[in-house]
């Protein structure tokens, strides 16, 4: 008998399928992101509850979105590594860097903002990067991993040679880009130059003495993505349905900014709770032909083979297939 009840056990429990249980999806996500225009497609999926609409068609219901700002991507970095983080909207050197690090197990979701970025200065004897000096203090969201830190890498080693790439790293200061332009206008904390993103640059070019040294445009030669959405394997994996709805809720937004930027703008006004511009000004913005919201990586692969040859990171990636999850692949970006 107790052999025939263990028999019968034993093919019950195979039956039923004795691996390990599946474990629901998450029922709440957080994405952090930064501040500026360039989040615009995040404010829109927070305002329309994009990625709840699309979490419901995909049956997943009552999925909770946090969104969380930070002001640089070591913060996000150290919320996708411990799992605090499911999203993090960061520059294109943040998710290489930790591409790299988790071999391969955090990559990119997509592009999201394709726009200039721009170098500024008040020192009257800087016309170029070959003329910082030591007087200068340039501000950027985080010092050697943010993506205006890579760049003044990337212009120093074009400037000086290879073995100079990080000349001018003991410049920089890491500030947010609201703190930055504070510091920058009110010529405090020794900030006389600010690696910027709109819509601060267009308010930061009217202080007096504040000009243009250069552009990520220029120093990797063409447009490039300045933000891409970061997330790990784990979570795609476990979560299919919540990580689907993230993705098409961010593809849904970036319709709808281009479909009528004009709405879009008074959205980011209403969410970024912007006081300092109008409408219109944040229009000419989104409307430049410089600036793109777009899924697609552009300049991507450029920027971490570059990190990779400075010994910034270990591995050198051989495609943009290496660095990203395969949903963007149809894009052909580079």
């Amino acid at each position: 008998m107790n052999r025939a009840f263990c028999a019968a056990t034993l093919a019950f429990t195979l039956a039923s399928g004795f691996s390990t249980p599946l474990r629901a999806e998450v029922s709440e996500i957080t994405v952090a992101q930064q501040y500026g225009v360039s989040f615009l497609p995040l404010m829109v999926m927070q305002k329309e509850n994009l990625v709840e609409k699309q979490a419901e068609k995909a049956g997943l219901t009552g999925l909770k979105v946090n969104w969380a700002k930070v002001a640089g991507p070591s913060v996000m970095n150290d919320g996708l590594i411990s799992s605090a983080i499911h999203f993090a909207a960061q520059g294109a050197p943040s998710m290489i860097t930790l591409w790299d690090k988790t071999h391969g197990q955090i990559k990119g979701v997509s592009s999201m903002t394709t726009y200039p970025l721009y170098l500024i200065t008040r020192n009257p004897a800087v016309k170029s990067v070959r003329d910082f000096t030591d007087k200068d203090k340039i501000a950027v969201p985080s010092v050697k991993i943010s993506t205006q830190a890579i760049m003044l890498q990337m212009a120093a080693s074009a400037a000086f040679g290879d073995k100079e790439f990080a000349r001018f790293d003991p410049l920089t200061i890491s500030l947010s880009h609201p703190d930055a332009t504070l510091a920058f206008i009110n010529n405090t904390a020794g900030v006389n130059a600010h690696f910027s993103s709109s819509p601060f640059y267009e308010q930061e070019i009217k202080a007096p003495g504040a000009k243009l040294v250069t552009t990520n445009y220029e120093i990797l030669g063409g447009p490039a993505t300045a933000v891409v959405l970061t997330a790990s394997a784990k979570f795609r994996d476990a979560n299919p349905k919540a990580y689907k709805a993230f993705y098409d809720g961010l593809s849904e937004a970036i319709v709808t900014i281009n479909k009528d930027k004009r709405a879009a703008a008074k959205l980011y006004l209403e969410v970024a709770n912007d006081t300092k511009n109008s409408v219109d000004d944040i229009l000419a913005i989104i409307n430049d032909k410089d600036y793109t919201y777009t899924l697609k990586p552009e300049k991507v692969l450029k920027t971490a083979q570059f990190m990779a040859k400075i010994g910034s990171i270990k591995q050198t990636p051989a495609k943009l297939d290496d660095l990203f999850f395969p949903e963007i692949a149809p894009l052909k970006g580079d």
